[in-house]
């Protein structure tokens, strides 16, 4: 057995945490090309390596045996010890990499949120992570291995092993500009200490051995019979979502619908979720269902269709213009913006549902991100986009329909948007104006204008306003559920009163203390009513998932939201009740609620949702009482290519209560 000096003892940072920190790529803000099954294993060695540097185990070739049972007083180190500890058969080192690495996810997710907290790491929204910018740990780290590798120093048996750890995963190319000589002193290095050399020569066979979890320990995918859809009330009545629940419920987390000249796969459940939110970007690619919108913008390399270095970088520099900050500080000019739209609203005004919400979100987010007034074309925006993604992409309708005279003259909506947005935003009128996300965008354009070209200008110009279409028909359903529930309107009402007691609030009040009730409620709706159910990705590297095969070049679906129609996720599934977001039961804080969508392709405007739809919510009900007309309607769902209200949801302004502050 190999000395060990106990000053590993006291060390905070693991050797996980420091192999995490070196795989790091801080400009796609993920891993280098390390496949999933190999950062399992090497995740489970840099583990038994840090228990062998804390004198719990030994470990060669043959056997690994504990030392001393007693805890470490660290969640992962625990974990495995335990683990190892409870076998009552000594196993040999490979058998507990292979064996623990299906449990190395957590283990990661443990490390990523240590180093978040201790401030090495920053996480991004969509699972990214960077360095943090006050930490120079990654760079302590780097600069010990560069010593070891090009300057000849000896490293300590800790860095030695962390060396050992990266050459198993082949990431040395990645980091380092390597010749010969370079690459004998890293292999001489792996031999230096002798533990290390065994776990790491163990993580590079289980590395290098066949799949695992290949074709031949998968299951068949069931594939569900026709009459199973005709018969379906869900689907009758478009309640898409709410269909695949309960064909999961029947058929299990993955199964397949064949439609005429394809069979579609569809992936169901909270574990799918949480391994597409995880794991899907080393599995799953967006470009290929959206390279034909691309092609009908005249773009290429727009944000839906990316991933990767190219995704991350472009989601960065969208980030503030969406932030719920940037917006939130406007709050007087957003209150003006709602009054002016509401201001011909009189007792026994008949509104259709639908189109007044996307308006008057418009009416919000085109001042606020572009700077421009949009009303008069954003109908026409939305018709084009969704007759675009119903053709190109869900593939419902023909090609052709997307090419009638009518959609060419709708088109011209997109060119009229992107000529106001450069019309206004010249020097002399930016000057003294707060920076909006049209600002940013084209920034990037003149200062890298081979990563955002003239070309993709037309769909990054006119995208926020197609928020609109997705907002507004939030707002839409969550107004019909205010309307049909007195009491909640009531005590919105109330929240809304106090939150405006004094005049215009500090965006910060607009918040789950000072609007609990209206935050659960809209909570609540958007779960009920999710307005995108779910994701189209094509495998790009095969995998196994819930013990089925998905191989690569096959399209899959992944229905992220047919969980919020699962009991055993929320009791009573079909129940409206705001009190599933109490700290009691927090149902929301599961994988089995997603309305944003999961991964790097998750939502990158959320938090600006939630507070423009909190916002709307508090206003309508402070300054309005609107009625359902007919007073009986139930609500009706168009589902394609994402789901609204039905067009026959109509409001009635049955009360002029107050003002809204301006």
């Amino acid at each position: 057995m190999v000395n060990r000096v106990n000053q590993f003892e006291q060390q905070s940072i693991t050797v996980l945490e420091d192999l995490l920190v070196m795989l790091l790529n801080p400009q796609s803000g993920y891993f280098y090309q390390v496949a999933g099954w190999n950062m399992n294993c090497a995740a489970i060695g840099a583990v038994l390596a840090e228990l062998s540097l804390l004198f719990r185990i030994d470990t060669d070739l043959e056997k690994l045996i504990v030392l001393d049972s007693q805890l470490t007083g660290k969640k992962n180190l625990d974990f495995v010890l335990k683990t190892i500890a409870a076998s009552p058969v000594e196993r040999s080192t490979g058998f507990w990499i292979e064996n623990l690495a299906v449990s190395a996810g957590d283990l990661i997710d443990n490390s990523l949120s240590h180093l978040v907290e201790k401030e090495i790491l920053t996480y991004h929204e969509g699972e990214f992570w960077t360095p943090h910018a006050t930490s120079q740990h990654r760079e302590s780290i780097e600069a010990r291995i560069r010593e070891a590798i090009f300057m000849d120093n000896i490293p300590d048996p800790r860095e030695a092993i962390i060396i050992s750890l990266i050459n198993a995963c082949s990431i040395f190319p990645y980091l380092y500009e390597l010749d010969e000589e370079v690459v004998e002193r890293i292999e001489f290095l792996c031999q230096v200490d002798l533990i290390g050399k065994f776990i790491a020569d163990s993580v590079k066979q289980k590395i290098s051995s066949p799949l695992l979890r290949g074709a031949t320990l998968s299951k068949q995918i069931p594939v569900v019979p026709i009459h199973k859809l005709i018969f379906n009330r869900h689907l009758r009545t478009g309640w898409v979502p709410a269909f695949f629940s309960d064909i999961a419920a029947e058929y299990g987390p993955v199964f397949r619908i064949r439609a005429p000249f394809k069979t579609m796969t569809f992936l169901v459940g909270p574990q799918i979720t949480e391994w597409a939110h995880r794991r899907g970007r080393m599995h799953l690619r967006s470009r290929d269902y959206f390279s034909d919108i691309e092609r009908v913008y005249g773009a290429s390399g727009l944000i839906p269709a990316l991933d990767g270095a190219d995704h991350f970088r472009l989601r960065k520099h969208m980030q503030p213009g969406i932030s719920r900050k940037r917006v939130g500080q406007r709050l007087p000019e957003l209150l003006e913006l709602m009054g002016n739209f509401v201001a011909d609203w009189k007792v026994g005004t008949v509104l259709q549902g639908t189109s007044m919400c996307r308006l008057m979100v418009n009416s919000q987010i085109s001042p606020l991100t572009l700077s421009i007034d949009s009303q008069d074309i954003v109908e026409d925006l939305i018709k084009f986009k969704e007759r675009a993604l119903t053709t190109h992409v869900a593939k419902i309708l023909p090609k052709f329909l997307l090419h009638t005279s009518g959609m060419r003259k709708t088109f011209q909506a997109v060119n009229l948007a992107v000529e106001r947005v450069q019309s206004t935003h010249t020097p002399v009128q930016r000057a003294n104006c707060p920076v909006d996300l049209a600002d940013d965008l084209l920034g990037l354009h003149g200062n890298d204008p081979q990563f955002m070209p003239q070309s993709n200008l037309k769909f990054a110009l006119s995208a926020p306003l197609l928020a609109s279409m997705y907002l507004g028909d939030a707002l839409g359903f969550s107004l019909y559920e205010m309307a049909n529930r007195p009491s909640l309107y009531d005590q919105i009402d109330r929240e809304a009163q106090a939150i405006f007691a004094d005049g215009i609030p500090d965006y910060s009040q607009i918040n789950e203390t000072n609007a609990d009730v209206t935050v659960r409620f809209m909570r609540e709706c958007l779960r009920l009513y999710p307005i995108i159910p779910l994701a189209l990705r094509a495998v790009m590297n095969s995998a196994v998932v819930e013990g089925f095969e998905l191989e690569a070049g096959q399209q899959v679906f992944v229905v992220q939201t047919a969980s919020h129609y699962m009991d055993e996720y929320f009791p009573d599934p079909y129940k409206f009740d705001i009190d599933r977001y109490l700290p009691e039961r927090n149902e929301h804080r599961q994988f089995a609620y997603c309305p944003y969508g999961w991964g790097t392709h998750r939502c990158l405007g959320a938090n600006l949702l939630e507070l423009l739809l909190t916002l709307n919510l508090l206003v309508i009900a402070y300054s309005f009482k609107l009625e359902l007309t007919p007073s009986n309607y139930k609500i009706g769902f168009n589902p394609f290519p994402s789901m609204s209200p039905d067009s026959k949801l109509k409001f009635r302004v049955a009360e002029l209560k107050r003002q809204i502050p301006v």
